[in-house]
């Protein structure tokens, strides 16, 4: 992807900023994103990189956007021989010139949040001469954390139902995403070390669209979870009961994306 290049040229047209670009130095380890070049002068004060990160991006009135993804923040201090407002029009029209699309613009007051296919960018531009500037790069975000047997065995055993973290679907999806294998490998081997328990598997969403939507695809999640222990670990079929319980039994509020999160999940429960 080409880089944005703001307007104003620095070194070539503007001698003065020349100077302050060599005297003044940029926080250690710290670079401009190659998507997006730097407004001539400035310095970068901080930044931020993670490979994966849920961001909140603003979206002025409306509820921020919440993208997940490679995460980049960088913190520039423009100079101060340069307006906030020439700011602001530079970057505004950098963006718009590289093509992309403006979820929401604040127009003179400096805050952008714009997207190009799966590339988000926040510019907030201060008028004590800040910017910050949010790129993120949506990703599905990976499970790292898996309940293991012992975890699974221990929450039947005291509540008589347990989540098992780590099973991942795409969103509106019923196939079980191969990442999935090292959770499934887990109830596999609950269920190996406990012949005789028998258990349901539950699937639960979030209450985003319609009702019988999730109801099903609750239960083609649950029955895909049952259909990969049994064909690809060996567990009896008559173990296993797929149930689908939809937006029905909540574990978190489903006003924010955490509690929506928590809410999409599968649970063992004990028959």
């Amino acid at each position: 992807m080409e880089t944005i290049r703001y307007v104003v040229v620095c070194l070539a047209a503007m001698p003065f900023l020349a100077q302050l670009c060599m005297a003044q130095q940029d926080a250690k380890d710290c670079r401009d994103s190659p998507l997006v070049s730097r407004f001539p002068g400035s310095i970068i004060t901080n930044c931020v990189d993670k490979a994966d990160e849920l961001a909140a991006l603003p979206m002025g009135t409306k509820p921020s956007k919440k993208v997940e993804g490679e995460y980049h923040r960088i913190t520039y201090k423009f100079p101060s021989t340069a307006s906030k407002a020439q700011v602001v029009r530079n970057i505004n029209t950098a963006l718009k010139t590289a093509g992309y699309t403006f979820d929401y613009d604040s127009g003179d007051y400096g805050d952008f949040t714009v997207h190009k296919g799966k590339t988000w960018i926040s510019e907030e531009i201060t008028g004590t001469g800040n910017i910050q500037q949010t790129i993120v790069i949506e990703t599905q975000l990976t499970q790292e954390v898996v309940a293991d047997a012992a975890a699974l065995s221990g929450g039947l055993a005291s509540t008589g139902h347990m989540v098992v973290n780590g099973i991942l679907f795409d969103t509106g999806k019923a196939e079980v995403k191969p990442e999935s294998a090292p959770a499934l490998q887990e109830v596999a081997k609950l269920l190996q070390q406990t012949p005789q328990l028998k258990v349901y598997v539950v699937g639960h969403t979030d209450n985003t669209g319609a009702v019988a939507a999730n109801m099903d695809l609750s239960a083609k999640r649950a029955a895909a979870v049952v259909d990969a222990l049994t064909k690809q670990y060996n567990v009896a079929a008559n173990r296993l009961q797929a149930f689908g319980d939809g937006p029905y039994a909540p574990v978190a509020s489903n006003d924010t994306e955490d509690g929506r999160s928590l809410n999409r999940r599968v649970e063992l429960v004990k028959q």
